[in-house]
């Protein structure tokens, strides 16, 4: 059974809500589905998943500091995570506010990884983000997200 990561920081809990409607979307394709705050989330846990989807509000139209944290010291599993699949998603307080630049933020630092990123056609292009407390249609492109990762892990790992 494929197994992904999400990690995501959140200090208001909106991310966090955001972050456990992606576990919802990869458990309904029987992938397995774990959900851990970046801060109390060990940098080893990146080796144990085929997966690892990263969420982060939007600070300044940036990843927030934690997360980022988080990637700067995941150097030394470089090489390491090469074909896992990856996703992002990501909180803002106003529309507008950077919430896609911080998920194609996410992203660069995943392809850097050598992960693999799987875009859609339709909808949010790069990744699901919400404006303030996700709404149903925010939560609705996480479970999506979910889907698509989770998808894609048990074709390439199963």
């Amino acid at each position: 059974m494929a197994k992904v990561l999400i990690i995501y920081y959140s200090r208001t809990g909106n991310t966090r809500k955001m972050a456990e409607a992606v576990a919802s979307g990869i458990r309904g394709t029987g992938a397995e589905a774990t959900v851990c705050d970046v801060v109390d989330c060990p940098l080893d846990h990146l080796l144990d998943y085929d997966g690892i989807i990263a969420g982060s509000p939007t600070y300044y139209g940036l990843v927030a500091g934690p997360l980022k944290d988080f990637f700067d010291r995941s150097v030394v599993h470089h090489g390491k995570l090469e074909g896992l699949v990856g996703g992002a998603f990501s909180s803002a307080g106003i529309f507008g506010g950077g919430s896609e630049t911080t998920v194609l933020s996410i992203v660069q630092m995943m392809l850097v990884h050598g992960m693999i990123v799987q875009g859609q056609s339709r909808g949010n292009h790069y990744g699901a983000v919400s404006i303030g407390d996700p709404d149903q249609a925010a939560m609705e492109q996480c479970k999506q997200l979910g889907k698509r990762v989770g998808k894609l892990a048990l074709k390439l790992f199963n």
